[in-house]
């Protein structure tokens, strides 16, 4: 019998490792389980007046899951909001940087970087552009055939 209950032990510890594998590479800091493959939105989204968005900081457009900094007068960045790591979508902005609150990850909303984890991914740039007086995230529609 005592064959059969470490061959058991073993079986059973393999089993353990294994799983436990699965649940390390899920909780992995460069995991996007839940992240957009592609930045959001997918279609061009207007977000309102270029002017809500103050020179030198940045506006979140949570609903759209977008954030848009302005650099300087006339000049705009956008990223998506969705956070790297687990696709939570930023809540707020404090001190030029995007908030995650799901497991308080943190990026700089003027870069995209990632200042602090579990998210290491940047966020990714979004196109905007200013479209007859209005702010404009995503890419330009294609023109009707």
């Amino acid at each position: 019998m005592s064959g059969q209950s470490t061959r058991r032990t073993v079986l059973k510890g393999a089993a353990l490792a294994g799983a436990a594998g699965l649940g390390v590479a899920a909780c992995s800091t460069e995991s996007k389980v839940g992240h957009a493959g592609v930045p959001t939105p997918t279609a061009p989204v207007a977000l309102g007046s270029p002017d809500e968005v103050p020179v030198g900081g940045a506006k979140l457009y949570r609903e759209q899951k977008v954030l848009v900094s302005c650099p300087a007068k006339g000049e705009y960045k956008a990223f998506s909001a969705q956070c790297t790591h687990a696709g939570c979508v930023l809540d707020k902005i404090e001190n030029n940087e995007g908030n995650c609150p799901c497991h308080g990850s943190r990026f700089d909303v003027t870069t995209g970087k990632a200042l602090q984890g579990p998210a290491t991914v940047p966020l990714p740039a979004v196109e905007v552009r200013v479209e007859g007086g209005k702010l404009v995230a995503g890419p330009k529609a294609a023109p009707s055939a």
